[in-house]
């Protein structure tokens, strides 16, 4: 039937289905697995100082057995018995002995409760896998992330995971075909699947808004696989355009899709928080965002890339967080009655209530990852380089001048920009140069602003309102969070809640001081108040420039690859003339974020062509 819809022969059909089958395929070859573990142990080995992972839980075995032996009760039972025999004779010797123990039981059991905890917490991540289908979302940030992921988990001998990244249309095909469970069960239990909540890598080094997929716009080859699987066709329906857009809710509503169907009792997911002290790639974003073509994966690339194993990338930071129940989120909140009603075999497009489901989990999930994000002294120098051009060096910074000596260097004992070469060269050319050392050192700066971003907003509508009234700062406030909603991670609809705690804090280190209706800034923290806005100043100036583009040099319609380059050489004349110093609008992160946050607050629209 398909073979004559589509006027092939069913020979052509079944052999393109056998090869979009083998390339989605996964296979668990130990032989493979071994060789690439023991080669990444030993480029890991080259590139790191140190991979510190909280360890404690990712051991095998009963959570009593592997804690018991190293815990001081154990050791103080088996010495009082020893001691007992020896001192059968004076009772008096003994009872003196058994105080010593106790005394050391309780100097010890501080040391080890951290560690019982820990272990605890983390056996649930081995319980949860064997028990129920797991989905690891880790943060993204470099192409390490998957591989040391991998690695890890070989290394303490759990389930490998099925890893779902730059498969895109494949996904679809098997939720079509009937290949809807998220992961693959074995005689060990569920093989966890992976992939990252945030579609790509963060170029920013900030986390990025969930990305819930992309329309499709030819059903072709998804009928094809699913008819040759299923053996069903696709009823009609299912080719309309306004349903092709279920795709748009991405692999996080696809992973649930067997929970909402009742085809498992529940699904853990798992925020994993993978800290870099030094980003691989941190050159080769700062390029990309600057326009330059990302370079083709081939072979003399791969052996040029292979400089990299001399330099110094210092520790990585993994945190595993507690695994997260869908049924305990569900409850109460999700009914899943209508999936009741339809074959399960048959593909159903999300209702609102589960599409508004899958995006608050999935920003909550991204809200964990920040949360246990590992921020080092470091971070901090990029920003105070960038408010005072120079920063006097103290012991906590000269560890991370040696290992980012590419973007920062000491002169007289302070902190600058290693900005050596900037000046040669035409003027285009150090506009191009000193933007590339920025970036690169806002890269690291980046990663504060999720932390600060709440207190840094309400410190910004104070300044913009000139006002003291709190109805009026919570309005510059919320403006300002739906301005930069593409910047930042925002919980959805909590827009008060995000106020309340931003006032909070700001009371907490005396910066402001609040009543029932007015927010007074005290004396005493204008200090806070003006680092925190600072912190935010180049992407407000940013907006700024773009907007002044919108609004004087494009004509009533453009398209986005007229967009980028046009705004570019905008600020990049701006940039050359003298009349701006902020690079980072330079970047076409920044320019899509604003285009975005535009078109979301109703000043742009968006049509097909």
């Amino acid at each position: 039937m398909l073979a004559k819809e589509m006027g092939e022969s069913p020979d052509i059909i079944q052999e393109e289905a056998v090869e979009i089958l083998d390339e989605m395929g996964h296979s668990m070859q130990l032989g493979t697995v071994r060789f690439f573990a023991f080669t990444l142990s030993k480029i890991f080995k080259q590139l790191f100082q140190r991979v510190c992972v909280n360890e404690e839980g990712m051991q095998r075995g009963s959570i009593l057995e592997n804690i018991a032996p190293n815990f001081p009760w154990f050791h103080v039972e088996q010495d009082i018995k020893r001691m007992k025999k020896l001192y059968s004779t004076n009772e008096l010797l003994f009872l003196s002995y058994v105080k010593i123990c106790i005394c050391k039981f309780q100097q010890q059991l501080c040391k080890y409760w951290n560690n019982i905890v820990c272990s605890y917490f983390f056996f649930q991540l081995q319980h949860a896998i064997q028990e129920h289908p797991v989905v690891l979302l880790p943060s993204h940030r470099s192409y390490v992330d998957f591989l040391m992921l991998s690695y890890l988990l070989y290394t303490y001998d759990l389930a490998l995971p099925v890893i779902a990244a730059g498969i895109g249309k494949y996904v679809l095909l098997m939720v079509l075909s009937g290949f809807r469970e998220p992961v693959a069960r074995d005689q060990n239990g569920y093989a966890p699947i992976e992939f990252f909540l945030e579609g790509t890598r963060s170029r920013t080094a900030k986390t990025l808004t969930p990305k819930f997929g992309k329309s499709v716009e030819n059903l072709e080859p998804f009928v094809t696989i699913s008819a040759f699987v299923s053996g069903y066709v696709l009823p009609e329906f299912f080719r309309q355009e306004e349903v092709l857009k279920w795709w748009e809710t991405g692999l996080l509503s696809i992973v649930m899709e067997p929970f909402f169907k009742r085809e498992v009792f529940d699904t853990y997911l798992v925020p994993i928080s993978i800290s870099y002290e030094r980003i691989l790639e941190e050159s080769l974003y700062a390029y990309e965002l600057l326009g330059v073509p990302k370079p083709k994966e081939s072979t003399s690339g791969l052996l040029k890339a292979r400089r990299i194993l001399s330099d110094n990338f210092g520790t990585i930071h993994i945190y595993v967080g507690q695994p997260v129940s869908l049924r305990t989120l569900a409850s109460g909140r999700i009914n899943l009655c209508p999936y009741n009603l339809v074959p399960r075999h048959l593909p159903q497009k999300p209702t609102e209530d589960i599409q508004e489901f899958v995006s608050d989990v999935a920003y909550k999930m991204e809200l964990l990852q920040i949360e246990n994000m590992v921020l080092s002294p470091w971070r901090y120098v990029p920003h105070c380089v960038f408010l005072t051009d120079n920063l006097c060096a103290k012991k906590a910074v000269m560890s991370g001048l040696t290992l980012h000596s590419n973007i920062a260097r000491l002169v007289d004992g302070h902190v600058v920009l290693n900005d050596k070469g900037v000046e040669d060269g035409a003027v285009g050319e150090i506009v191009f140069k000193r933007a590339l050392v920025i970036l690169m050192c806002s890269t690291y700066r980046n990663q504060l602003l999720n932390v600060f971003v709440r207190p840094s907003l309400v410190a910004l509508a104070l300044q913009m309102t000139r006002s003291f009234r709190k109805e009026e700062v919570y309005s510059s406030f919320s403006f300002l969070r739906d301005v930069f909603s593409d910047e930042f991670i925002f919980f959805p609809g909590i827009s008060l809640k995000d106020f309340e705690e931003g006032c909070f804090l700001l009371t907490k280190c005396d910066a402001i001081q609040t009543t029932q209706q007015e927010i007074y800034p005290t004396d005493k923290g204008s200090g806070v108040v003006s680092f925190l806005s600072a912190m935010f100043r180049p992407f407000v100036e940013g907006y700024q420039l773009i907007f002044r583009y919108l609004s004087k040099e494009t004509k009533e319609a453009f398209t986005e690859k007229q967009f980028i380059p046009g705004v570019r050489n905008f600020v990049f004349q701006l940039l050359e003339k003298g009349t701006t110093q902020c690079y980072e609008a330079l970047s076409s992160d920044m320019q899509k974020n604003a285009l975005a946050a535009l078109v979301q607050l109703g000043a742009v629209k968006k049509k097909k062509m």
